[in-house]
Protein backbone atom coordinates (compact mmCIF):
# COMPACT_ATOMS: atom_id res chain seq x y z
CA UNK A 1 0.00 0.00 0.00
CA UNK A 2 1.22 3.51 -0.82
CA UNK A 3 1.20 5.80 2.08
CA UNK A 4 -0.60 8.67 1.63
CA UNK A 5 1.92 12.11 2.44
CA UNK A 6 -0.22 13.53 5.41
CA UNK A 7 1.48 17.38 5.15
CA UNK A 8 -0.21 20.31 5.19
CA UNK A 9 -3.24 21.95 6.94
CA UNK A 10 -6.69 19.72 6.58
CA UNK A 11 -10.29 20.90 7.57
CA UNK A 12 -12.05 18.90 9.54
CA UNK A 13 -15.14 20.85 8.02
CA UNK A 14 -18.75 21.09 9.05
CA UNK A 15 -21.76 19.72 7.63
CA UNK A 16 -24.10 22.08 6.26
CA UNK A 17 -28.10 21.82 7.32
CA UNK A 18 -31.14 23.57 6.21
CA UNK A 19 -33.41 24.84 9.25
CA UNK A 20 -35.22 21.86 9.43
CA UNK A 21 -31.97 19.88 10.22
CA UNK A 22 -31.91 18.58 6.43
CA UNK A 23 -27.98 17.94 4.89
CA UNK A 24 -27.56 20.98 2.81
CA UNK A 25 -25.78 19.61 -0.41
CA UNK A 26 -25.21 22.76 -2.65
CA UNK A 27 -24.52 24.57 0.87
CA UNK A 28 -21.48 21.80 2.02
CA UNK A 29 -20.44 21.45 -2.47
CA UNK A 30 -20.02 25.34 -2.25
CA UNK A 31 -18.01 25.37 1.24
CA UNK A 32 -15.89 22.34 -0.02
CA UNK A 33 -14.82 24.97 -2.99
CA UNK A 34 -13.95 27.20 -0.49
CA UNK A 35 -12.10 24.96 1.39
CA UNK A 36 -9.89 24.15 -1.95
CA UNK A 37 -9.59 27.32 -3.28
CA UNK A 38 -7.49 28.41 -0.11
CA UNK A 39 -5.08 25.65 -0.32
CA UNK A 40 -5.68 23.26 2.46
CA UNK A 41 -3.77 20.06 2.24
CA UNK A 42 -6.96 17.60 2.86
CA UNK A 43 -10.58 17.28 3.82
CA UNK A 44 -12.13 15.22 6.77
CA UNK A 45 -15.86 15.04 6.79
CA UNK A 46 -18.20 14.09 9.24
CA UNK A 47 -15.68 14.46 12.08
CA UNK A 48 -16.77 16.05 15.54
CA UNK A 49 -16.74 19.47 13.39
CA UNK A 50 -19.25 17.22 11.12
CA UNK A 51 -21.31 16.76 13.80
CA UNK A 52 -20.71 12.95 13.23
CA UNK A 53 -22.39 11.51 16.44
CA UNK A 54 -25.97 13.60 14.95
CA UNK A 55 -25.97 11.39 11.51
CA UNK A 56 -26.87 8.39 10.75
CA UNK A 57 -24.83 5.67 8.59
CA UNK A 58 -26.90 6.68 5.43
CA UNK A 59 -26.32 10.52 6.09
CA UNK A 60 -22.28 9.82 6.13
CA UNK A 61 -22.51 8.34 3.30
CA UNK A 62 -24.12 10.74 1.72
CA UNK A 63 -21.87 13.37 3.36
CA UNK A 64 -18.35 11.23 2.21
CA UNK A 65 -20.34 11.21 -1.37
CA UNK A 66 -21.00 14.92 -2.11
CA UNK A 67 -17.20 15.60 -0.60
CA UNK A 68 -15.47 12.78 -2.98
CA UNK A 69 -17.12 14.12 -5.67
CA UNK A 70 -16.79 17.74 -5.23
CA UNK A 71 -12.97 17.60 -4.25
CA UNK A 72 -12.80 15.70 -7.40
CA UNK A 73 -9.22 14.49 -6.85
CA UNK A 74 -8.05 18.16 -6.24
CA UNK A 75 -7.29 17.33 -2.70
CA UNK A 76 -7.34 13.85 -0.65
CA UNK A 77 -10.19 13.23 1.68
CA UNK A 78 -9.98 11.61 4.96
CA UNK A 79 -13.48 11.11 6.13
CA UNK A 80 -14.30 10.03 10.20
CA UNK A 81 -15.00 6.93 10.75
CA UNK A 82 -15.15 6.31 14.46
CA UNK A 83 -17.64 5.18 16.70
CA UNK A 84 -18.89 3.60 19.93
CA UNK A 85 -18.52 -0.10 19.05
CA UNK A 86 -15.69 -1.49 17.26
CA UNK A 87 -18.35 -3.42 14.92
CA UNK A 88 -20.14 0.23 13.48
CA UNK A 89 -16.54 2.02 13.38
CA UNK A 90 -15.54 -1.28 11.16
CA UNK A 91 -19.05 -0.42 9.18
CA UNK A 92 -18.07 3.23 8.75
CA UNK A 93 -14.55 2.57 7.60
CA UNK A 94 -15.79 0.08 5.05
CA UNK A 95 -18.21 2.38 4.00
CA UNK A 96 -15.77 5.07 3.48
CA UNK A 97 -13.36 2.97 1.26
CA UNK A 98 -15.99 1.90 -1.05
CA UNK A 99 -16.54 5.43 -1.63
CA UNK A 100 -13.70 5.94 -2.47
CA UNK A 101 -12.07 7.81 0.44
CA UNK A 102 -8.16 8.29 0.87
CA UNK A 103 -8.24 7.50 4.14
CA UNK A 104 -9.89 7.35 7.58
CA UNK A 105 -10.06 9.26 10.81
CA UNK A 106 -10.83 7.04 13.78
CA UNK A 107 -11.70 8.96 16.94
CA UNK A 108 -11.08 6.39 20.03
CA UNK A 109 -14.15 4.60 21.12
CA UNK A 110 -16.29 6.68 23.94
CA UNK A 111 -19.13 6.85 26.50
CA UNK A 112 -17.68 3.90 28.38
CA UNK A 113 -14.26 3.82 30.20
CA UNK A 114 -11.49 1.27 28.36
CA UNK A 115 -8.66 -0.15 29.38
CA UNK A 116 -5.42 0.53 27.14
CA UNK A 117 -5.80 -3.52 25.83
CA UNK A 118 -9.35 -2.61 25.26
CA UNK A 119 -8.80 0.32 22.87
CA UNK A 120 -5.81 -0.93 21.56
CA UNK A 121 -7.93 -4.45 20.31
CA UNK A 122 -10.22 -2.06 19.00
CA UNK A 123 -7.84 -0.14 16.80
CA UNK A 124 -6.46 -3.56 15.76
CA UNK A 125 -9.60 -4.96 14.75
CA UNK A 126 -10.31 -2.25 12.43
CA UNK A 127 -7.04 -1.87 11.30
CA UNK A 128 -7.16 -5.39 9.73
CA UNK A 129 -10.65 -5.52 9.30
CA UNK A 130 -10.62 -2.51 5.90
CA UNK A 131 -7.23 -2.04 3.86
CA UNK A 132 -7.50 1.62 4.45
CA UNK A 133 -4.67 3.84 5.68
CA UNK A 134 -6.13 5.06 9.16
CA UNK A 135 -5.43 8.35 11.10
CA UNK A 136 -5.50 7.87 15.04
CA UNK A 137 -7.86 10.20 16.95
CA UNK A 138 -7.14 11.82 20.28
CA UNK A 139 -9.96 14.08 21.41
CA UNK A 140 -10.60 13.97 25.57
CA UNK A 141 -12.64 16.76 25.51
CA UNK A 142 -15.13 14.88 23.69
CA UNK A 143 -14.25 11.13 24.64
CA UNK A 144 -13.19 11.75 28.35
CA UNK A 145 -10.24 10.53 27.94
CA UNK A 146 -6.47 10.62 26.54
CA UNK A 147 -5.09 8.05 24.50
CA UNK A 148 -1.87 6.99 25.69
CA UNK A 149 0.98 7.78 23.38
CA UNK A 150 2.60 4.42 23.97
CA UNK A 151 -1.12 2.14 22.38
CA UNK A 152 -0.13 4.97 18.83
CA UNK A 153 3.61 3.47 19.18
CA UNK A 154 2.59 -0.03 19.49
CA UNK A 155 -0.10 0.67 16.36
CA UNK A 156 2.49 2.51 14.38
CA UNK A 157 5.31 -0.66 15.40
CA UNK A 158 2.47 -3.18 13.64
CA UNK A 159 0.94 -1.90 11.16
CA UNK A 160 1.66 -0.02 7.99
CA UNK A 161 -1.45 1.18 7.36
CA UNK A 162 -1.39 3.57 10.78
CA UNK A 163 0.11 7.08 8.93
CA UNK A 164 -0.83 9.22 11.44
CA UNK A 165 -2.45 11.03 14.33
CA UNK A 166 -4.38 13.48 15.19
CA UNK A 167 -3.85 14.80 18.76
CA UNK A 168 -6.41 17.40 19.91
CA UNK A 169 -5.45 17.19 23.83
CA UNK A 170 -4.09 20.42 23.05
CA UNK A 171 -1.28 18.85 25.77
CA UNK A 172 2.01 20.08 24.53
CA UNK A 173 3.72 17.32 26.39
CA UNK A 174 1.48 14.67 25.18
CA UNK A 175 2.03 15.81 21.65
CA UNK A 176 5.76 15.57 22.51
CA UNK A 177 6.00 12.40 23.85
CA UNK A 178 4.24 11.04 20.42
CA UNK A 179 6.61 13.09 18.02
CA UNK A 180 9.19 11.32 20.15
CA UNK A 181 7.55 7.54 19.83
CA UNK A 182 6.14 8.03 16.25
CA UNK A 183 7.69 10.88 14.49
CA UNK A 184 10.00 9.52 12.27
CA UNK A 185 7.27 6.72 11.55
CA UNK A 186 3.89 8.91 10.55
CA UNK A 187 2.59 11.81 10.58
CA UNK A 188 1.64 13.96 13.97
CA UNK A 189 -0.69 16.75 13.14
CA UNK A 190 -2.08 19.52 15.29
CA UNK A 191 -5.69 19.06 16.37
CA UNK A 192 -6.14 22.62 17.79
CA UNK A 193 -5.51 25.82 16.32
CA UNK A 194 -3.48 26.72 19.59
CA UNK A 195 -0.87 24.36 18.66
CA UNK A 196 -0.18 24.42 15.10
CA UNK A 197 3.07 25.98 15.26
CA UNK A 198 4.27 24.11 18.30
CA UNK A 199 3.62 20.97 16.86
CA UNK A 200 5.50 21.84 13.60
CA UNK A 201 8.73 23.11 15.95
CA UNK A 202 8.75 19.28 17.63
CA UNK A 203 8.34 17.90 14.15
CA UNK A 204 4.75 17.26 13.64
CA UNK A 205 3.71 17.46 9.92
CA UNK A 206 0.69 19.97 10.19
CA UNK A 207 -2.67 20.15 11.57
CA UNK A 208 -6.34 19.24 11.56
CA UNK A 209 -8.28 22.16 13.09
CA UNK A 210 -11.81 23.64 12.95
CA UNK A 211 -10.18 26.80 13.07
CA UNK A 212 -9.64 25.85 9.31
CA UNK A 213 -12.75 25.82 8.36
CA UNK A 214 -13.21 29.73 8.76
CA UNK A 215 -9.46 30.81 8.31
CA UNK A 216 -8.18 28.25 5.92
CA UNK A 217 -5.83 30.31 4.59
CA UNK A 218 -4.39 31.72 7.72
CA UNK A 219 -3.27 28.30 8.87
CA UNK A 220 -1.94 27.38 5.65
CA UNK A 221 -0.13 30.68 5.46
CA UNK A 222 0.97 29.59 8.66
CA UNK A 223 2.54 26.44 8.05
CA UNK A 224 3.84 27.79 4.43
CA UNK A 225 5.71 30.60 6.53
CA UNK A 226 6.95 27.75 9.10
CA UNK A 227 8.63 25.69 6.45
CA UNK A 228 9.71 28.95 4.40
CA UNK A 229 12.13 29.45 7.93
CA UNK A 230 10.00 33.16 8.23
CA UNK A 231 9.44 32.70 12.35
CA UNK A 232 8.29 35.85 12.74
CA UNK A 233 5.22 35.70 10.39
CA UNK A 234 4.26 32.10 11.78
CA UNK A 235 4.26 33.67 15.26
CA UNK A 236 2.18 36.54 14.07
CA UNK A 237 -0.19 34.32 12.12
CA UNK A 238 -0.16 31.64 15.30
CA UNK A 239 -1.31 34.68 17.67
CA UNK A 240 -4.29 35.39 15.20
CA UNK A 241 -5.43 31.89 14.96
CA UNK A 242 -5.09 30.95 18.79
CA UNK A 243 -7.43 34.17 19.20
CA UNK A 244 -9.75 32.53 16.76
CA UNK A 245 -9.87 29.53 18.73
CA UNK A 246 -10.04 30.84 21.87
CA UNK A 247 -13.37 32.04 20.39
CA UNK A 248 -14.76 29.98 18.12
CA UNK A 249 -13.90 26.50 19.84
CA UNK A 250 -13.37 27.11 23.32
CA UNK A 251 -15.42 30.02 24.46
CA UNK A 252 -18.65 28.43 23.00
CA UNK A 253 -20.05 25.37 21.51
CA UNK A 254 -17.89 25.25 18.52
CA UNK A 255 -20.84 23.24 16.56
CA UNK A 256 -22.76 26.17 16.69
CA UNK A 257 -19.88 29.10 16.61
CA UNK A 258 -17.66 27.97 13.70
CA UNK A 259 -20.96 27.62 11.41
CA UNK A 260 -22.03 31.32 12.51
CA UNK A 261 -18.74 33.08 11.59
CA UNK A 262 -18.68 30.89 8.20
CA UNK A 263 -22.17 32.47 8.21
CA UNK A 264 -20.81 35.80 8.44
CA UNK A 265 -18.00 35.39 6.31
CA UNK A 266 -20.12 34.82 3.54
CA UNK A 267 -20.20 30.84 3.21
CA UNK A 268 -22.96 28.91 3.63
CA UNK A 269 -22.76 26.99 6.75
CA UNK A 270 -26.64 26.58 7.48
CA UNK A 271 -27.57 25.33 10.87
CA UNK A 272 -26.36 23.35 14.09
CA UNK A 273 -28.43 20.16 14.13
CA UNK A 274 -30.24 19.91 17.90
CA UNK A 275 -29.45 19.72 20.51
CA UNK A 276 -27.25 22.44 19.40
CA UNK A 277 -28.86 25.22 19.22
CA UNK A 278 -28.08 28.90 17.20
CA UNK A 279 -25.87 31.35 19.14
CA UNK A 280 -27.52 34.11 20.69
CA UNK A 281 -26.83 38.30 19.67
CA UNK A 282 -24.41 38.35 22.25
CA UNK A 283 -22.50 35.24 21.15
CA UNK A 284 -22.90 36.42 17.89
CA UNK A 285 -21.50 40.08 18.66
CA UNK A 286 -18.28 38.29 20.22
CA UNK A 287 -17.93 36.41 17.24
CA UNK A 288 -17.78 39.27 14.37
CA UNK A 289 -15.47 41.44 16.45
CA UNK A 290 -12.81 38.51 16.60
CA UNK A 291 -13.58 37.87 12.78
CA UNK A 292 -12.85 41.38 12.23
CA UNK A 293 -9.96 41.82 14.31
CA UNK A 294 -8.08 38.65 13.30
CA UNK A 295 -9.25 37.75 9.58
CA UNK A 296 -9.00 41.82 8.57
Amino acid sequence: MLKLKLEGIFTPHITPFTRDGEIDEGALRTCVKFWIESGISGLVPCGSNGEAPYLSRDERREVVEIVIDEADGKVPVIPGTGSMSTRETILFTNDAKDLGADAALVVTPFYFKLSNKEIYEHYRAVIEAVDLPIIVYNVPKFTGFSLEPVIVSQLVSEYDNVIGVKDSSGNINQITEIVRLVGKKISVLAGTADVILPTLTLGGKGAIVAVANVAPKACVDLYKAFKEGNDEEAKRIQIQVSRLNEVLVKKYNQLSAIKEALNMLGWPAGYPRRPALPLDDEAKEDIKKVLGSCLS
